[in-house]
């Protein structure tokens, strides 16, 4: 193939459009359930290489199949280097104190008949205030799941739980990248879009506290249970400090974040204090808290349970994730940059009929976009400048677009494995499938206020119920930017908000 950059290309019918994802998801299948092996590393990159092929039938050349991936692998760089910091950082916070505290004070203070809500609710409240979503899953998550550990309580619930508080926090802040990046997309105001998402927010997050409330107190903890979480406590107790010095990093984290603070930053602050707290308080040298952080912290209590929890953390942990990462977002590349996504969401977009189904496709795609793509950023962009315009014509507000693709985009995203946000939320919370075990991956249905939200959306647009009309937008504030925060590509320039 000539490595000479071409001319646009028009986009491709949708029966040649169809083929790479088609065949890509057929891989993953056969790969996930008939050969029951759950790496889907290698179809995504057979997928890759079928888009490029589709796209060389249609006059591309390998210059720009290899450009559309290395961008949006370069616009996901920082969560990618997010992933690796978690990694650091846990190890570290493990060996400093900081997790094994909280876990101790947290089987202490909650009570194992509504520890599920009160999960859902504490990772609510720490995302809501911090803006992300993925700080919250890799430090009050982990501690989380070593309390519903504890508890005896599966380990696919806790994760619902900790995912539904997480990422629900994280949509309707003010200070997490996603929500600013759908406003921005859609030209519309960031605090009246958090304001419009309410009306979908609320009643999912009811209804998954409700279910929590009610699953956790069918569970009473009887002699087994009580002997375990003692032995959880005396292990804990035995070899961390549980005095408030532990607590330091996460404050300091938890502060960086409230400031703004840019999350690799942050979270590297928050390793290097914790690494710091290990030497200090345990006596662990500078190698030692080096080899924590590259292969993860190793302890031997008297019970293999404990030092399941604790043993974990590391680069290496997350190494399985990234490189998940990198070969979804380059298939993801390779679509959009030879406009098969385009091509698809042109033929979905020709089929919807009035605001009904211009509501329910603009959310559908940013569910697809996520899957298809393996980006929530990309989930976002896409559908939120093709289908702007739409909006303007049937005389409804973009507001109604900002809350779909947020629904569609940032709240499905850790519930596909192979997405950034699912691959991140298995890698920090160790649900990984062993000897054809599937069940870890449960907690993708049971976190329901991640998709009850669009579902509700999609039932609002049908009713015709809370649907702004482009009125709305005649009394909006100036908007986020001038609309230019994605342009030409779908992906292009997105990079500054992702490092959000």
């Amino acid at each position: 193939m000539n490595d000479e950059p071409t001319k646009q290309i028009a986009v491709p019918p949708l029966s040649l459009a169809l083929i790479p994802i088609i065949l890509t998801i057929g891989l993953l299948g056969l790969q996930i359930f008939y050969y029951d092996d759950f790496t889907p590393h290698i179809p995504l990159a057979i997928g890759f290489a079928i888009t490029a092929l589709v796209g060389w039938t249609q006059g591309y050349r390998w210059k720009d199949i290899e450009s559309g991936a290395f961008h949006v692998l370069h616009v996901a760089m920082p969560s990618i280097a997010t992933l690796i910091v978690v990694g650091m950082l846990v190890s570290t916070w493990i060996s400093s104190g900081t997790v094994p505290m909280l876990i101790y004070y947290g089987l202490e203070l909650i009570d194992p008949a509504w520890f599920l809500a009160a999960a859902m609710l504490l990772c609510s409240v720490v995302s809501l205030c911090i803006g992300s979503s993925w700080t919250t899953v890799g430090t009050v998550g982990l501690a989380l799941v070593g309390i519903g550990t504890a508890f005896d309580i599966p380990l696919y619930w806790t994760a619902g739980a900790v995912v539904s508080g997480s990422f629900f926090g994280d949509k309707i802040s003010p200070l997490s990248d996603t929500t600013n990046l759908a406003a921005a997309v859609t030209e519309t105001n960031v605090f009246d879009h958090i304001k419009n998402m309410m009306p979908t927010t609320v009643p999912a997050m009811i209804i998954a506290f409700l279910i929590y409330l009610f699953v956790g107190g069918q569970s009473n903890a009887g002699a087994d249970q009580l002997a375990q979480i003692e032995t959880f406590k005396a292990g804990l107790a035995a070899n961390f400090d549980m005095g408030l010095f532990a607590i330091l990093p996460l404050v300091v984290v938890m502060t960086l974040a409230f400031f703004k603070v840019s999350p690799i930053p942050a979270l590297f602050a928050g390793f290097i204090l914790g690494a710091g707290v290990a030497m200090v308080q345990y006596g662990y040298s500078f190698n030692e808290a080096l080899t924590f952080a590259h292969s993860g912290f190793k302890i031997s209590t008297e019970s293999d349970a404990l030092d399941s929890l604790l043993n974990r953390g590391g680069v290496t942990s997350m190494t399985w994730v990234v490189t998940l990462m990198m070969f979804a977002l380059a298939f993801g590349g390779a679509l959009e940059r030879t406009r098969c996504l385009e091509a698809l969401v042109g033929a979905v977009m020709r089929l919807s009929k009035g605001f009904r189904g211009l509501q329910t496709t603009a959310i559908m795609t940013s569910v697809t976009t996520n899957v298809v793509s393996g980006d929530v950023y990309l989930s976002i962009a896409l559908p939120g400048r093709m289908y702007g315009p739409e909006y303007n014509k049937l005389g409804y507000s973009r507001l109604n677009l900002s809350r779909a693709i947020e629904e569609g985009g940032t709240l499905v995203s850790p519930l596909i494995p192979w997405n950034a946000g699912g691959a991140f939320v298995m890698g920090a919370l160790g649900l990984t499938v062993v000897n054809g075990d599937y069940s870890v991956l449960l907690y993708a249905p049971l976190a329901f206020a991640c998709w009850l939200s669009p579902v509700i959306g999609i039932l609002y647009a049908q009713l015709g119920l809370f649907s702004k009309t482009a009125e709305a937008d005649q009394i909006q504030d100036e908007p986020v930017n001038d609309g230019r925060v994605v342009a030409g590509s779908a992906v292009e320039n997105v990079v500054e908000s992702a490092k959000g």
